[in-house]
């Protein structure tokens, strides 16, 4: 498995509030399932990232498409491929 880094910016704060229970719950989903191995949130309130599992971007993307933050058009997103060095935190 590959890990998948998605930055999930802000697009509209008020769509964001009215679904963040929504992708929460997505999320937990997801991880229960293996496929997310950590997620936040920016403490500037610019948006979020999710670290994925999955064996292809395009798995990738097929998960962040049904994340209701981006179902609901709050959040836009990016992947990029991400490659761990330390498991070790500073």
């Amino acid at each position: 498995m590959k890990l998948f880094a998605v930055l999930l910016p802000l697009k509209d704060k008020e769509l964001s509030q009215t679904y963040r229970p929504d992708h929460l719950a997505f999320l937990q989903k997801q991880r229960e399932e293996g496929n997310v191995a950590a997620n936040g949130k920016f403490t500037d309130g610019s948006g979020g990232l999710v670290i994925y599992r999955a064996a292809s971007e395009e798995e990738v993307e097929a998960l962040v498409k049904q994340d209701p933050f981006v179902v609901h058009s709050a959040r836009d997103f990016e992947i990029h491929e991400w490659e761990m060095v330390s498991k070790e935190w500073a």
